[in-house]
Protein backbone atom coordinates (compact mmCIF):
# COMPACT_ATOMS: atom_id res chain seq x y z
CA UNK A 1 0.00 0.00 0.00
CA UNK A 2 1.36 3.57 -1.12
CA UNK A 3 1.68 5.87 1.75
CA UNK A 4 4.40 8.05 0.52
CA UNK A 5 2.13 11.22 0.32
CA UNK A 6 2.11 11.05 4.20
CA UNK A 7 5.61 11.44 4.85
CA UNK A 8 5.81 15.12 3.20
CA UNK A 9 5.70 17.60 5.83
CA UNK A 10 6.66 21.43 5.09
CA UNK A 11 9.96 22.71 6.40
CA UNK A 12 8.56 26.14 6.90
CA UNK A 13 4.68 26.63 7.10
CA UNK A 14 3.46 28.92 4.01
CA UNK A 15 0.40 30.84 4.35
CA UNK A 16 -0.03 32.22 1.12
CA UNK A 17 -0.62 30.39 -2.51
CA UNK A 18 1.47 29.96 -4.99
CA UNK A 19 4.82 29.11 -2.48
CA UNK A 20 5.98 25.41 -3.37
CA UNK A 21 5.72 22.81 -0.84
CA UNK A 22 9.35 21.98 0.31
CA UNK A 23 10.02 18.29 1.44
CA UNK A 24 11.66 17.86 5.01
CA UNK A 25 15.09 17.08 4.12
CA UNK A 26 14.70 16.58 -0.01
CA UNK A 27 16.53 18.61 -2.15
CA UNK A 28 15.73 19.89 -5.37
CA UNK A 29 15.35 16.79 -8.33
CA UNK A 30 17.31 17.65 -11.47
CA UNK A 31 15.97 17.19 -14.62
CA UNK A 32 15.73 13.27 -15.61
CA UNK A 33 16.88 12.53 -12.19
CA UNK A 34 15.40 9.41 -10.36
CA UNK A 35 14.04 11.27 -7.22
CA UNK A 36 12.41 9.33 -3.81
CA UNK A 37 8.10 8.59 -4.16
CA UNK A 38 7.67 11.56 -1.03
CA UNK A 39 9.88 13.89 -3.67
CA UNK A 40 7.83 13.35 -6.81
CA UNK A 41 4.79 13.81 -5.26
CA UNK A 42 5.34 16.47 -3.58
CA UNK A 43 6.76 18.38 -6.98
CA UNK A 44 3.63 17.49 -8.62
CA UNK A 45 1.84 18.42 -5.92
CA UNK A 46 3.11 21.68 -5.84
CA UNK A 47 2.65 22.44 -9.89
CA UNK A 48 -1.12 20.83 -9.89
CA UNK A 49 -2.74 23.47 -7.34
CA UNK A 50 -4.99 26.08 -9.06
CA UNK A 51 -5.18 28.43 -6.22
CA UNK A 52 -8.85 27.93 -4.90
CA UNK A 53 -9.72 25.01 -2.93
CA UNK A 54 -12.28 22.97 -4.40
CA UNK A 55 -14.50 20.15 -2.68
CA UNK A 56 -17.18 18.43 -3.74
CA UNK A 57 -19.57 16.39 -1.38
CA UNK A 58 -20.79 12.94 -2.61
CA UNK A 59 -23.73 12.48 0.53
CA UNK A 60 -26.82 10.27 0.33
CA UNK A 61 -29.94 12.51 -1.26
CA UNK A 62 -31.38 9.39 -1.98
CA UNK A 63 -31.31 5.27 -0.92
CA UNK A 64 -30.86 3.30 1.76
CA UNK A 65 -29.01 6.07 3.82
CA UNK A 66 -30.80 8.95 2.81
CA UNK A 67 -31.90 10.02 6.43
CA UNK A 68 -27.78 10.26 7.54
CA UNK A 69 -27.68 12.86 4.66
CA UNK A 70 -28.79 16.20 6.38
CA UNK A 71 -26.74 16.22 9.06
CA UNK A 72 -23.50 15.38 6.84
CA UNK A 73 -24.41 18.14 4.00
CA UNK A 74 -24.85 20.49 6.99
CA UNK A 75 -21.42 19.96 8.85
CA UNK A 76 -19.54 20.30 5.46
CA UNK A 77 -21.61 23.63 4.65
CA UNK A 78 -21.11 24.83 7.81
CA UNK A 79 -17.29 24.36 7.93
CA UNK A 80 -17.31 25.92 4.80
CA UNK A 81 -19.46 28.67 5.43
CA UNK A 82 -17.14 29.73 8.60
CA UNK A 83 -13.76 28.89 6.92
CA UNK A 84 -14.56 31.82 3.97
CA UNK A 85 -16.19 34.17 6.90
CA UNK A 86 -12.76 33.57 8.47
CA UNK A 87 -11.09 34.71 5.22
CA UNK A 88 -10.70 31.05 3.19
CA UNK A 89 -7.97 29.28 2.31
CA UNK A 90 -4.52 30.84 1.02
CA UNK A 91 -6.48 34.14 0.77
CA UNK A 92 -9.12 32.05 -1.62
CA UNK A 93 -12.63 31.34 -0.81
CA UNK A 94 -12.87 27.35 -0.29
CA UNK A 95 -15.43 26.33 -3.52
CA UNK A 96 -18.32 23.82 -2.70
CA UNK A 97 -19.87 21.90 -4.66
CA UNK A 98 -22.70 19.31 -3.65
CA UNK A 99 -23.84 15.83 -5.15
CA UNK A 100 -25.90 12.72 -4.31
CA UNK A 101 -24.21 9.53 -3.66
CA UNK A 102 -27.30 7.20 -3.63
CA UNK A 103 -26.57 3.55 -2.43
CA UNK A 104 -24.71 0.66 -4.05
CA UNK A 105 -27.60 -0.39 -5.58
CA UNK A 106 -27.81 2.54 -7.91
CA UNK A 107 -25.20 4.16 -10.63
CA UNK A 108 -25.69 7.84 -9.19
CA UNK A 109 -22.43 7.54 -7.30
CA UNK A 110 -20.58 7.22 -10.11
CA UNK A 111 -22.11 10.10 -12.41
CA UNK A 112 -21.79 12.07 -9.76
CA UNK A 113 -18.02 11.41 -8.99
CA UNK A 114 -17.86 12.42 -13.24
CA UNK A 115 -19.68 15.30 -12.45
CA UNK A 116 -17.35 16.00 -9.19
CA UNK A 117 -13.82 15.55 -11.25
CA UNK A 118 -15.20 17.47 -14.53
CA UNK A 119 -15.67 20.47 -12.36
CA UNK A 120 -11.74 19.89 -11.04
CA UNK A 121 -12.23 19.29 -7.35
CA UNK A 122 -9.73 18.62 -5.38
CA UNK A 123 -11.22 16.72 -2.61
CA UNK A 124 -14.17 14.75 -2.33
CA UNK A 125 -16.15 14.36 1.01
CA UNK A 126 -17.87 10.94 1.03
CA UNK A 127 -19.69 8.68 0.63
CA UNK A 128 -21.35 7.65 3.93
CA UNK A 129 -21.67 4.57 2.69
CA UNK A 130 -18.38 1.99 3.00
CA UNK A 131 -20.14 0.23 -0.54
CA UNK A 132 -20.55 3.29 -2.09
CA UNK A 133 -17.02 4.57 -1.29
CA UNK A 134 -15.86 0.84 -2.74
CA UNK A 135 -17.48 1.92 -6.19
CA UNK A 136 -15.42 5.22 -6.44
CA UNK A 137 -12.22 5.02 -4.50
CA UNK A 138 -10.38 4.35 -7.68
CA UNK A 139 -12.36 6.68 -9.80
CA UNK A 140 -11.68 9.28 -7.19
CA UNK A 141 -7.77 8.59 -5.92
CA UNK A 142 -6.63 7.51 -9.23
CA UNK A 143 -7.51 11.29 -10.66
CA UNK A 144 -5.26 12.53 -8.04
CA UNK A 145 -8.19 13.81 -6.31
CA UNK A 146 -8.43 13.20 -2.03
CA UNK A 147 -11.39 11.53 -0.54
CA UNK A 148 -12.05 11.80 2.59
CA UNK A 149 -15.28 9.91 4.30
CA UNK A 150 -17.40 10.99 7.43
CA UNK A 151 -18.24 7.84 7.86
CA UNK A 152 -16.94 4.71 5.86
CA UNK A 153 -16.43 2.18 8.66
CA UNK A 154 -15.53 -0.79 6.78
CA UNK A 155 -11.97 -2.13 7.80
CA UNK A 156 -11.52 -3.09 4.55
CA UNK A 157 -10.37 0.72 3.79
CA UNK A 158 -7.07 0.47 6.42
CA UNK A 159 -5.41 -1.44 4.02
CA UNK A 160 -6.98 -0.29 0.63
CA UNK A 161 -4.36 0.48 -2.06
CA UNK A 162 -5.41 4.07 -2.76
CA UNK A 163 -2.07 6.32 -3.39
CA UNK A 164 -2.14 7.46 -0.10
CA UNK A 165 -5.78 9.94 -1.49
CA UNK A 166 -8.14 8.04 0.95
CA UNK A 167 -8.97 9.39 4.79
CA UNK A 168 -11.71 9.05 7.19
CA UNK A 169 -12.91 10.35 10.08
CA UNK A 170 -14.93 7.88 10.91
CA UNK A 171 -12.98 4.95 13.24
CA UNK A 172 -12.84 1.52 11.95
CA UNK A 173 -15.57 -0.85 12.67
CA UNK A 174 -13.26 -2.96 14.91
CA UNK A 175 -13.96 -0.03 17.33
CA UNK A 176 -17.56 -0.05 17.28
CA UNK A 177 -17.75 -3.96 17.15
CA UNK A 178 -15.82 -4.28 20.05
CA UNK A 179 -17.90 -1.30 21.89
CA UNK A 180 -21.28 -3.08 20.96
CA UNK A 181 -19.77 -6.74 22.00
CA UNK A 182 -18.90 -5.55 25.09
CA UNK A 183 -21.94 -3.70 25.86
CA UNK A 184 -23.98 -6.95 24.82
CA UNK A 185 -22.25 -8.82 27.20
CA UNK A 186 -22.32 -6.38 29.67
CA UNK A 187 -26.06 -6.36 30.04
CA UNK A 188 -25.77 -10.18 30.58
CA UNK A 189 -26.17 -11.93 27.70
CA UNK A 190 -24.27 -14.46 26.41
CA UNK A 191 -25.69 -16.29 23.83
CA UNK A 192 -26.46 -14.00 21.07
CA UNK A 193 -27.97 -13.73 17.67
CA UNK A 194 -26.89 -11.42 14.58
CA UNK A 195 -28.76 -10.22 11.71
CA UNK A 196 -26.34 -8.26 9.12
CA UNK A 197 -27.23 -7.13 5.78
CA UNK A 198 -25.23 -8.33 3.26
CA UNK A 199 -22.80 -6.28 1.82
CA UNK A 200 -19.06 -5.09 3.36
CA UNK A 201 -20.51 -2.90 6.26
CA UNK A 202 -22.73 -5.94 7.29
CA UNK A 203 -19.57 -8.45 6.68
CA UNK A 204 -17.26 -6.32 8.74
CA UNK A 205 -19.47 -5.49 11.63
CA UNK A 206 -20.95 -8.83 12.22
CA UNK A 207 -17.11 -10.31 12.08
CA UNK A 208 -16.04 -7.40 14.95
CA UNK A 209 -19.33 -8.05 16.56
CA UNK A 210 -18.52 -11.57 17.04
CA UNK A 211 -15.01 -11.33 18.13
CA UNK A 212 -16.03 -9.45 20.86
CA UNK A 213 -18.52 -11.46 22.17
CA UNK A 214 -16.63 -14.41 22.15
CA UNK A 215 -13.21 -12.50 23.54
CA UNK A 216 -16.58 -11.41 26.53
CA UNK A 217 -16.89 -15.35 26.53
CA UNK A 218 -20.03 -15.27 25.10
CA UNK A 219 -21.02 -17.02 21.48
CA UNK A 220 -23.30 -16.07 18.37
CA UNK A 221 -25.75 -18.97 18.24
CA UNK A 222 -27.15 -17.59 15.01
CA UNK A 223 -25.90 -15.86 12.08
CA UNK A 224 -28.35 -14.71 9.25
CA UNK A 225 -26.79 -12.85 6.50
CA UNK A 226 -29.78 -11.26 4.75
CA UNK A 227 -30.54 -9.20 1.41
CA UNK A 228 -31.54 -5.71 2.08
CA UNK A 229 -33.92 -5.65 -0.90
CA UNK A 230 -35.93 -9.12 0.04
CA UNK A 231 -39.33 -8.54 0.09
CA UNK A 232 -39.92 -9.60 3.66
CA UNK A 233 -37.39 -11.24 6.22
CA UNK A 234 -39.85 -14.32 7.92
CA UNK A 235 -37.42 -16.77 7.19
CA UNK A 236 -34.46 -15.14 9.04
CA UNK A 237 -36.38 -13.69 11.50
CA UNK A 238 -37.66 -17.46 12.51
CA UNK A 239 -34.14 -18.64 12.54
CA UNK A 240 -33.66 -16.27 15.40
CA UNK A 241 -36.38 -17.22 17.23
CA UNK A 242 -35.51 -21.09 16.65
CA UNK A 243 -31.87 -20.03 18.50
CA UNK A 244 -32.93 -19.36 21.72
CA UNK A 245 -30.77 -16.51 21.85
CA UNK A 246 -30.58 -13.72 24.91
CA UNK A 247 -30.32 -10.75 23.13
CA UNK A 248 -30.02 -9.77 18.81
CA UNK A 249 -27.68 -7.61 17.13
CA UNK A 250 -29.38 -6.29 13.83
CA UNK A 251 -26.82 -4.36 11.67
CA UNK A 252 -28.57 -2.56 8.52
CA UNK A 253 -29.60 0.49 6.92
CA UNK A 254 -33.75 1.57 5.93
CA UNK A 255 -35.05 -2.23 6.00
CA UNK A 256 -34.68 -2.18 9.80
CA UNK A 257 -38.47 -0.31 9.71
CA UNK A 258 -39.41 -3.94 7.79
CA UNK A 259 -37.66 -6.42 10.19
CA UNK A 260 -38.37 -4.90 13.18
CA UNK A 261 -42.36 -5.74 12.24
CA UNK A 262 -41.60 -9.19 11.71
CA UNK A 263 -39.37 -9.59 15.12
CA UNK A 264 -42.76 -8.39 17.13
CA UNK A 265 -44.93 -10.88 14.77
CA UNK A 266 -43.05 -13.81 15.47
CA UNK A 267 -42.54 -12.87 19.26
CA UNK A 268 -39.13 -11.76 19.69
CA UNK A 269 -39.40 -7.98 19.80
CA UNK A 270 -37.24 -5.88 21.89
CA UNK A 271 -39.93 -6.49 24.32
CA UNK A 272 -39.71 -9.88 24.03
CA UNK A 273 -35.32 -9.83 22.96
CA UNK A 274 -33.07 -7.06 23.60
CA UNK A 275 -32.07 -5.55 20.73
CA UNK A 276 -28.96 -3.76 19.65
CA UNK A 277 -28.79 -1.36 16.83
CA UNK A 278 -25.61 -0.16 15.07
CA UNK A 279 -25.42 3.30 13.18
CA UNK A 280 -26.50 2.24 9.58
CA UNK A 281 -30.00 1.68 11.52
CA UNK A 282 -30.11 3.80 14.33
CA UNK A 283 -32.45 6.76 14.08
CA UNK A 284 -35.88 8.12 15.06
CA UNK A 285 -38.50 5.49 13.92
CA UNK A 286 -41.20 8.04 16.21
CA UNK A 287 -43.40 8.28 12.66
CA UNK A 288 -42.33 4.63 11.96
CA UNK A 289 -43.32 2.16 14.30
CA UNK A 290 -46.14 2.11 17.45
CA UNK A 291 -45.01 4.15 20.53
CA UNK A 292 -43.01 1.42 22.60
CA UNK A 293 -41.56 -0.20 20.26
CA UNK A 294 -38.35 0.23 20.96
CA UNK A 295 -38.76 0.98 24.36
CA UNK A 296 -35.44 -0.41 26.17
CA UNK A 297 -33.75 -1.17 22.42
CA UNK A 298 -29.87 -0.01 22.51
CA UNK A 299 -27.32 0.95 19.43
CA UNK A 300 -24.35 2.22 18.74
CA UNK A 301 -22.93 5.31 16.80
CA UNK A 302 -19.49 6.24 16.27
CA UNK A 303 -18.80 10.07 17.52
CA UNK A 304 -18.12 12.12 20.82
CA UNK A 305 -20.44 14.50 22.26
CA UNK A 306 -21.92 16.94 20.05
CA UNK A 307 -22.28 20.28 22.17
CA UNK A 308 -25.26 22.73 22.27
CA UNK A 309 -23.18 25.27 20.41
CA UNK A 310 -22.63 22.96 17.81
CA UNK A 311 -26.02 21.93 17.06
CA UNK A 312 -27.31 25.32 17.64
CA UNK A 313 -24.59 26.24 14.49
CA UNK A 314 -25.65 23.49 12.34
CA UNK A 315 -29.58 24.11 12.83
CA UNK A 316 -29.20 28.03 12.01
CA UNK A 317 -27.41 25.85 8.14
CA UNK A 318 -30.61 23.76 8.44
CA UNK A 319 -33.16 24.43 10.69
CA UNK A 320 -34.91 20.94 9.92
CA UNK A 321 -32.18 19.01 11.28
CA UNK A 322 -34.11 16.38 13.84
CA UNK A 323 -30.82 14.42 13.85
CA UNK A 324 -27.04 15.23 13.81
CA UNK A 325 -25.90 12.01 13.23
CA UNK A 326 -21.87 12.26 11.31
CA UNK A 327 -22.14 15.99 11.42
CA UNK A 328 -18.66 16.55 13.53
CA UNK A 329 -16.98 14.34 11.26
CA UNK A 330 -18.27 15.93 8.04
CA UNK A 331 -17.40 19.41 9.36
CA UNK A 332 -13.95 17.88 10.53
CA UNK A 333 -13.05 16.62 7.57
CA UNK A 334 -13.57 20.18 6.05
CA UNK A 335 -11.57 21.71 8.33
CA UNK A 336 -8.47 19.10 7.95
CA UNK A 337 -8.59 19.59 4.22
CA UNK A 338 -8.53 23.78 4.86
CA UNK A 339 -5.46 23.32 7.11
CA UNK A 340 -3.77 20.67 4.86
CA UNK A 341 -3.55 22.71 2.06
CA UNK A 342 -2.87 26.34 4.19
CA UNK A 343 0.05 23.60 5.74
CA UNK A 344 1.22 22.67 2.32
CA UNK A 345 1.06 25.95 0.43
CA UNK A 346 -1.04 24.12 -2.17
CA UNK A 347 -4.81 23.54 -2.80
CA UNK A 348 -4.11 20.09 -4.88
CA UNK A 349 -5.22 16.76 -3.96
CA UNK A 350 -1.58 15.22 -3.41
CA UNK A 351 -0.24 17.93 -1.35
CA UNK A 352 -3.35 17.93 1.03
CA UNK A 353 -2.76 14.54 1.52
CA UNK A 354 0.82 14.93 2.15
CA UNK A 355 -0.27 16.95 5.08
CA UNK A 356 -3.23 15.35 6.56
CA UNK A 357 -1.35 13.27 9.14
CA UNK A 358 0.78 16.34 10.07
CA UNK A 359 -1.97 18.72 10.76
CA UNK A 360 -3.88 16.23 12.86
CA UNK A 361 -1.19 15.16 15.37
CA UNK A 362 1.81 15.89 16.90
CA UNK A 363 2.16 19.66 17.45
CA UNK A 364 0.18 22.44 19.41
CA UNK A 365 -3.15 21.42 20.43
CA UNK A 366 -5.93 23.64 18.28
CA UNK A 367 -9.91 23.76 18.19
CA UNK A 368 -11.04 25.78 15.32
CA UNK A 369 -10.12 26.73 12.07
CA UNK A 370 -9.02 30.36 12.97
CA UNK A 371 -6.69 29.28 15.77
CA UNK A 372 -5.10 26.29 13.96
CA UNK A 373 -4.84 28.74 10.39
CA UNK A 374 -2.95 31.36 12.62
CA UNK A 375 -0.33 29.00 14.27
CA UNK A 376 0.60 27.76 11.23
CA UNK A 377 0.92 31.27 9.84
CA UNK A 378 3.02 31.83 13.01
CA UNK A 379 5.58 29.00 11.66
CA UNK A 380 4.08 26.33 14.19
CA UNK A 381 3.28 22.30 13.92
CA UNK A 382 -0.50 21.60 14.85
CA UNK A 383 -2.54 19.18 16.03
CA UNK A 384 -6.00 19.77 15.15
CA UNK A 385 -8.68 18.36 17.71
CA UNK A 386 -12.07 18.44 16.47
CA UNK A 387 -15.75 18.15 17.01
CA UNK A 388 -15.93 14.92 16.43
CA UNK A 389 -13.08 14.27 19.07
CA UNK A 390 -9.01 13.89 18.58
CA UNK A 391 -8.88 12.46 14.57
CA UNK A 392 -5.46 11.83 14.70
CA UNK A 393 -4.64 10.15 11.61
CA UNK A 394 -1.73 7.26 11.21
CA UNK A 395 -0.05 6.50 8.38
CA UNK A 396 -2.88 4.64 6.95
CA UNK A 397 -5.33 7.63 6.90
CA UNK A 398 -7.25 6.17 9.67
CA UNK A 399 -7.77 7.81 13.16
CA UNK A 400 -6.24 6.13 15.67
CA UNK A 401 -8.25 7.14 18.70
CA UNK A 402 -12.40 7.84 18.81
CA UNK A 403 -15.11 7.49 20.45
CA UNK A 404 -18.00 5.41 20.32
CA UNK A 405 -21.61 6.90 21.81
CA UNK A 406 -24.16 4.16 23.84
CA UNK A 407 -27.78 5.10 23.00
CA UNK A 408 -30.81 3.92 23.95
CA UNK A 409 -34.38 3.98 22.90
CA UNK A 410 -37.32 5.28 24.88
CA UNK A 411 -41.16 4.39 24.37
CA UNK A 412 -41.65 7.49 21.85
CA UNK A 413 -38.92 5.31 19.59
CA UNK A 414 -36.37 8.14 19.58
CA UNK A 415 -32.54 7.84 21.02
CA UNK A 416 -30.65 8.91 23.69
CA UNK A 417 -27.21 9.06 24.91
CA UNK A 418 -26.67 6.68 28.00
CA UNK A 419 -22.46 6.58 27.80
CA UNK A 420 -19.41 7.34 25.65
CA UNK A 421 -16.86 5.08 25.32
CA UNK A 422 -13.30 5.94 24.01
CA UNK A 423 -10.63 4.03 22.43
CA UNK A 424 -7.80 3.23 20.32
CA UNK A 425 -7.47 1.76 16.89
Amino acid sequence: MTRALRSVRSVAVLGVAGLALTACGGGDSEAGAEASPSESSSSSAAAAGDGTLTIGSLLPQTGSLAFLGPPEFAGVQLAVDEINEAGGVNDQQVAYITSDSGDDKTDIASQSVDRLLGEDVDAIVGAASSSVSKLVIDKITGAGVLQISPANTSPDFTDYDDGGLYFRTAPSDVLQGRVLGDQVIADGALDVAVMALDDDYGAGLLENVKTSIEAGGGSVVSEQVYDPAASNYSAEVAEVAAAGAEALVLIGFDETKRIVPELVNQGIGPADLPLYLVDGNLADYSADFQPGTLEGAKGTLPGAETTTDFRDRLLAVDPALKDFSYAPESYDAVVLLALSAIAAGDDSGTAIAGAMEDVSGGGTKCATFTECRDLLADGEDIDYDGVSGPVEFDGKGDPTEATIGIYQYGADNKYTNLDYRAGSL
